[in-house]
């Protein structure tokens, strides 16, 4: 049965977001990946609605994750790069082994609402583990200050890079907790960092932070609705893992396998067998997939649970990583960090048994930024904009569109005139406009037509000039300046 806006089975629904790290439009079974296995999340995919025009918030980590969290685009968010906060800041004594006082990125705008804030004040048990990436320790955007009540995970994206840290961050108001802190994982600091004994210590932050996700997922009930987000750091350079089960398997399956030696001044410690660990990276993620799903289903929650999985950004190429190799950009030009379709287009699947028929595509337009207001839909709040925008500022940007009648199979789907992205680290802008595509580095303008385009391999501006007009207009009124995020605007 499917069940009109507002009138959802057994009131508000609960929502689970997964969002993965790094994973490309082809690095799933369910959109053409041939050498991974992924068979939970291509059972979700099937009995559910796979995006195939669905896009991140950025090409990189930070921004993506606000543009999903504040609703905005990044001409229009506070946070547009993966700025940090732990450079040149005292360290401190761990055993044998010294770790920066202080890490973390650039802070969201504390004026500005963000979802879990939201989904909180409508009642809404709030949980997230994995990445913050939204401010640094003890600055004014940290979890327990943005509407979580439980957050296992990483506040720094920075340290997220290590699969074997020295700690993680925790906060639980159920536990008493005041603010967030640090869980030193005592097991790893006996072993050296990235270092020759690297791989033998034993708390993996990936399993520890599912394995939170889990507990807090086991503690929910019917009688009172709850959000989650998991944003596990899988399959995010560095390419590590336990040597269980599921590695041993592509061991054997990749015969011709590859050994990247590191480079010097590398975050990354030297591995062996890097197609096999990138490619056993997502089954482990794969699993926790399909662990989190039985568990509601176990738990009778399924029917009255939305669950969307889908990536941060697109595939990356770090720490001996070969997306050439996979197909991993799904046919499409560029990688994470470029505004090319390869960044910023991504897997994009939507779950919820009952509500939402099985056997679905959609080619729907839609960026993170629009999860705030199909959210809003779902639970039944009414205008967030007015609602929500803050009063106290001259101006409170909100620039989603609701995708729930597309979810719900309902008339009225709202189309955007225009998707936007920029990106200050490569000086990238992109504008798409229904099947106009525009990339702008540096300042100069470049136009694809995606309907017969898809790679993005012809630049077709001279042919336009008309469309780049339209475009560059659109640019102009949608960049507002960012001090600590400059970008070459085109003239």
């Amino acid at each position: 049965m499917l069940f009109p806006l507002g009138l959802l089975a057994q009131g508000k629904p609960n929502i689970i977001y997964i969002m993965c790290d790094d994973m490309g439009y082809g690095d799933l079974g369910c959109y053409g990946q041939p050498y991974i296995n992924t068979p939970n999340i291509d059972a979700m995919a099937a009995q559910g609605i796979r995006f195939t025009q669905a896009y991140a918030g950025s090409p990189v980590s930070a921004p993506s994750r606000a543009s999903f969290m504040t609703g905005q685009h990044s001409g229009h968010c506070e946070v547009r790069g993966n700025k940090e906060y732990w450079r040149d800041v005292p360290m401190v004594k761990y055993g044998n082994l010294e770790e920066y006082s202080r890490t973390g990125q650039h802070p969201y705008d504390p004026e500005h609402i963000i979802i879990p804030e939201i989904m909180k004040d409508n009642g809404y048990n709030t949980g997230m583990f994995g990445k913050w990436a939204g401010g640094y320790e003890g600055s004014v955007s940290t979890p327990e200050k943005r509407g979580i009540d439980e957050f296992f995970g990483y506040i720094c994206q920075f340290q997220a890079h290590s699969y074997y840290p020295n700690f993680l961050n925790k906060y639980s108001k159920a536990d008493g907790d005041t603010e967030v802190k640090r869980v030193i994982l005592e097991d790893n600091i006996k072993y050296t960092m990235c270092g020759e004994d690297y791989d033998q210590r034993p708390q993996y932050s990936a399993d520890l932070i599912h394995q939170a996700a889990m507990k807090w997922i086991d503690q929910q009930t019917n009688d009172k609705p709850f959000f989650g987000i998991l944003t596990y750091t899988l399959p995010h350079a560095e390419l590590v893992q336990p040597n269980d089960s599921i590695l041993k398997a592509y061991k054997q399956k990749f015969f011709n396998d590859k050994t990247w030696g590191g480079q010097p001044g590398s975050r990354y410690a030297e591995t062996a067998h890097t197609h096999a660990q990138f490619a056993g990276m997502i089954t482990r993620l794969d699993a926790y997939v399909g662990e989190v799903l039985n568990k509601l289903k176990e738990k009778g929650l399924a029917e009255n649970t939305l669950v969307i999985f889908t990536s941060d950004n697109g595939p990356h190429e770090e720490g001996g990583a070969d997306p050439e190799f996979f197909g991993r950009d799904g046919k499409l030009r560029g990688l994470k960090r470029q505004c090319y379709e390869g960044g910023i287009r991504i897997p994009f699947i939507a779950y919820w048994p009952g509500t939402i028929a099985p056997h679905q595509e959609s080619d729907h337009q839609l960026a993170f930024y629009d999860l705030m207001p199909t959210f809003c839909d779902l639970i039944g709040v009414k205008n967030y904009v007015k609602k929500y925008t803050n009063k106290k500022k001259k101006v409170d940007y909100f620039d989603g569109l609701s995708f729930a009648p597309t979810l719900l199979q309902k008339e009225g789907q709202k189309l955007h005139d225009f998707l936007y992205w920029e990106f200050e680290e490569t000086d990238q802008i992109g504008v798409r406009m229904g099947d106009w595509k525009m990339v702008c580095v540096q300042g100069k303008p470049r136009l694809y037509n995606l309907a017969n385009d898809i790679h993005e391999d012809h630049d077709v501006a001279t042919l336009h000039p008309e469309i780049i007009q339209r475009m560059l207009q659109i640019v102009k009124e949608q960049h507002v300046e960012n001090e600590n995020f400059k970008i070459t605007l085109p003239q």
